[in-house]
């Protein structure tokens, strides 16, 4: 590939959906938006490969340049600022500020939930050291003052793939795509309201849960929002379908690079297997996510993105390649799979002390029935979105919940406010 793979998912179309990740860190007292400033632009000294503007260079392709400007860390206004803006010094990532609650907000081009945490960490555990004069013991977070890792700038090339047969192959039993939600989600003023709530558990009752029923902590999830679906979709809808993202990073050596290096993974579940008991479930649902996690079978999705952006280097001009993108694009284009929810789990990290001083940790992006799973401390959050003004899927996914006998906490629901990118020549 001629230019960084950050590049190529500029080109994807934005007039439906953002492509942008959204974190929501709420701190326990209220946030210092001076501090958080210069804690914000201490610790993008420490992710060079995330300080970058957007250019147009001389065969007209976007390419990603450095960015020395200041990070913008803003005030929550009424209108949510454009990334690459001059509003945000043309950066790729903003801040927001809002009472207790900072709001990372960043380009899914560069990276996704597992690639942006770091940053987050090292902003958040750099405010608490400032704001408070002290130096908080978490020897897993990235100091703005440490070297990268080993690898941290690599990317993936095609070169790397392994070349063996996949060990297995998913068919498709056809899962149900909720069509008309998204239509009326997207033309419908009447129902339209993208919106998430944030569910809170503790760790320990999820955790003994999944444990004792052959299960993870992605696989419960994704168990309950069938089991969800299961009560609320008519028969004749014979498959609920989940799916799920797979860092694959380490499967082809690049444990510590920051970049998306994403597999997804497909779990069909006929409406007799979900009356199953949960440990055939939980046993079922986690065996299809180690086979298809195993590298012969989640590297040839990757195969497949890292040619379709070798062919973008063929195509002259930027109208070109993102009308080239938009068929072709693995998640959205004419070829794309779609389950009927999505559940993503970022995995465990360790705050350390930081997690003294926060309340919660969401992940915030596009999608209808969209899951993004986290942790902080000995929490885990889950944040639900949906694009519809209904309360019946929130609702029946809680009384799942309650059926099991899990505690939770929820909140919400809260508009998302994604920002889009304001690209050049556009």
């Amino acid at each position: 590939m001629k230019y960084s793979i950050d590049t190529y998912p500029l080109y994807k179309d934005e007039k439906k959906f953002a492509f942008v990740v959204r974190a929501k860190v709420r701190m326990k007292e209220p946030v210092d938006i001076d501090i958080l400033r210069m804690a914000a632009n201490k610790a993008i000294k420490r992710y060079p490969y995330f300080a970058k503007k957007v250019e147009i260079d001389e065969t007209g392709s976007y390419r990603c340049m450095p960015n020395d400007k200041e990070v913008s860390v803003l005030p929550m206004g009424e209108k949510t600022p454009y990334l690459c803006s001059e509003a945000v010094n043309g950066h790729l990532l903003f801040l927001e500020c809002d009472g207790r609650d900072i709001y990372f907000n960043i380009s899914h081009t560069m990276c996704g939930g597992r690639g942006l945490q770091p940053w987050v960490m090292t902003t958040v555990w750099q405010y608490v050291a400032d704001k408070y004069g002290i130096v908080p013991n978490a020897p897993s977070i990235r100091k703005s003052y440490e070297p990268l890792l080993d690898g941290e700038m690599d990317e993936p090339s095609l070169d790397m793939l392994p070349q063996e047969e996949p060990i297995y192959e998913y068919k498709s039993k056809n899962p149900k795509v909720l069509i008309f939600d998204y239509l009326n989600g997207l033309y419908n003023p009447f129902v339209r309201n993208n919106n998430y709530r944030v569910l809170t558990f503790s760790q320990k009752d999820v955790l003994s849960f999944a444990k004792g029923n052959d299960a993870s902590v992605a696989a419960f999830f994704l168990i309950v929002v069938a089991k969800a679906l299961d009560k609320l979709l008519p028969a004749k809808d014979a498959v609920i379908g989940g799916e799920i993202a797979h860092n694959m990073s380490a499967n082809i050596g690049l444990k510590n690079a920051h970049c998306d290096i994403l597999s997804h993974i497909h779990i069909d579940y006929t409406r007799e297997q979900l009356q199953m008991e949960m440990e055939k479930l939980g046993t079922m649902t986690r065996g299809q996510i180690i086979l298809q996690t195993d590298p012969s079978v989640s590297c040839k999705e990757l195969r497949q993105k890292l040619e379709l952006f070798e062919k973008l280097d063929t195509i002259p001009g930027i109208k070109a390649k993102r009308k080239y993108m938009k068929e072709h694009d693995l998640s959205t284009g004419k070829n794309a799979r779609h389950g009927t929810y999505y559940v993503n789990y970022t995995g465990q990290m360790d705050w350390g002390d930081v997690a003294d001083y926060i309340e919660s940790y969401v992940l915030i992006v596009e999608g209808h029935l969209m899951l993004e799973v986290t942790s902080a401390g000995d929490k885990i959050f889950v944040c639900f979105m949906q694009i519809l003004n209904t309360d019946k899927y929130i609702n029946a996914f809680r009384d799942v919940l309650n059926e099991l006998g899990i505690s939770f906490t929820s909140e919400g629901p809260f508009p998302k406010r994604l920002p889009k990118h304001q690209l050049p020549g556009n």
